[in-house]
């Protein structure tokens, strides 16, 4: 990841803060505030409390997801489902074992920086931590993302959410009555963070994943205290497990949806030791804001996608804009109906998360929610084009309904009438150099 952040960096797109910031808080505020203002990542040089540097927002940008995976705007979906969809290696054929750690520093938890983020955070929080497991019985490694409140220093509380892998993994495990060893990845190489986006089946190795975007390899090295291999470019790597049997109270906690969710019982991981490579820096991902949200629609929106072309023709790209419970779908109309057709289909792919649907015409940005309610209020007849489904259940969390019914929206222009509906262009606005121009 520090060779993205240099990257970046030097191409100056970063936003640099050098002067103290206060983890409670102030840090988040102006997290919060870049991101209200531009896609630019945002680099904390001193943070109080802890000498490790805080980079955030650095995934906050649809453009530089496209960037990490190889492909151009418009083509995410289709990509990187080919990516998933490929053959994956075996492990042996992935791993790269480094033994060289002499650059590994060993501390505790509370050197750390300890970010609080919204008013009624119960304390600082963990929010961009990829915890790596294996699965008990198979031994296959999977990338999920956990929030952990920071206890003490032997002590995490962490939210295993339902549809993760990592929570069947748990429930196995504590079954036979064992804790499940995993490693918290602070800063892992950006393939790996990117792996534990991906919607797959059960059994599939998301560090292979990780190795085919990476080129093939990763290089790897062994946790000094669980039997798990860690990503050795990773920046901080909590080791630990998550204890058999123990529910502890977590929360509140602010997250994505906007919301707070009220405090409960949730896991208890025992830290085993903290350690991080020399120069590290530490990831804080604000949660609810464009970092989280593009994350989550990278995992959403391609499974949706996925869904779509298995049944429907002249699907193009999906996005989950603004939120995860809203999916866009950009299409090459083919008949009339398919926009309904393509509605339908989306609200079937995540009965959770699928509550709102808007499909467009291929000459919609889907990425630019103004670009899509304009086609909204110039091609769809509200009295016709517009579908609710009410009293379908939703978010598995919803104990108010307010998550229930569905929205479908046909914004697409009607069908065999193109010609009537042509856009105006400015030829070379797409492509004018500013700098150029400007003094």
């Amino acid at each position: 990841m520090r060779d993205y952040i240099q990257r970046l960096i030097a191409r100056k797109e970063m936003h640099i803060v050098e002067r103290e910031v206060d983890p409670k808080f102030e840090l988040a505020a102006i997290i919060g505030r870049s991101q209200q203002e531009s896609d630019y990542p945002v680099l904390f040089r001193n943070v109080r409390g802890s000498h490790l540097p805080v980079i955030s927002n650095i995934y906050g940008s649809h453009r530089r997801l496209c960037e990490i995976i190889g492909t151009s705007k418009g083509d995410f979906c289709r990509h990187w489902q080919s990516i998933i969809a490929s053959q994956q290696p075996a492990v042996a054929d992935y791993t790269e074992e480094i033994s060289d750690t002499d650059d590994l520093v060993e501390g505790k938890l509370s050197d750390l920086p300890q970010i609080t983020y919204c008013e009624r955070d119960a304390g600082p929080y963990i929010t961009a931590g990829v915890f790596l497991a294996n699965e008990p019985d198979t031994g296959i490694p999977n990338l999920s993302f956990c929030r952990s409140m920071m206890i003490n220093e032997k002590e995490l509380r962490v939210r295993l959410a339902p549809p993760h892998d990592i929570t069947r993994y748990q429930k196995k495990a504590e079954a036979k009555g064992q804790p499940l060893e995993v490693a918290i990845l602070l800063g892992p190489p950006p393939e790996v963070f990117l792996a534990a986006c991906a919607s797959v089946p059960y059994t599939t190795n998301e560090m292979a994943i990780a190795a085919q975007l990476n080129g093939g390899t990763l290089k790897m090295r062994p946790c000094n205290k669980i039997d798990l291999m860690v990503p050795a470019e990773t920046e901080v790597v909590i080791e630990g497990r998550i204890l058999p049997d123990r529910r502890e109270p977590e929360g509140p906690f602010g997250e994505f949806l906007g919301y707070y969710v009220e405090e409960g019982l949730n896991h208890v991981f025992e830290i085993l030791q903290v350690s991080w490579r020399e120069g590290a820096f530490f990831h804080g991902l604000l949660c609810g804001f464009p970092e989280d949200l593009r994350v989550l629609e990278a995992s959403f929106a391609t499974r949706t996608y996925k869904h779509l072309v298995s049944e429907l023709p002249g699907i193009l790209d999906v996005s989950c804009n603004p939120s995860p419970v809203h999916s866009i779908i950009r299409i090459n109309q083919q008949y009339e109906g398919h926009a309904k057709q393509v509605i339908l289909k989306t609200f079937s792919s995540h009965l959770q998360f699928n509550k709102i649907c808007i499909v467009v015409d291929e000459d919609v940005d889907i990425h630019d929610f103004n670009d899509v309610w304009w086609a909204v209020i110039t091609r769809c007849r509200v009295d016709k084009h517009v579908l609710i489904i009410p009293d379908v259940p939703g978010f598995h969390r919803d104990e108010e309904k307010v998550y229930w019914g569905r929205l479908g929206i046909d914004a697409t222009i009607p069908f065999g009438k193109e010609e009537k509906f042509e856009r105006k262009r400015v030829p070379g606005l797409d492509d004018i150099d500013l700098s150029k121009y400007f003094i």
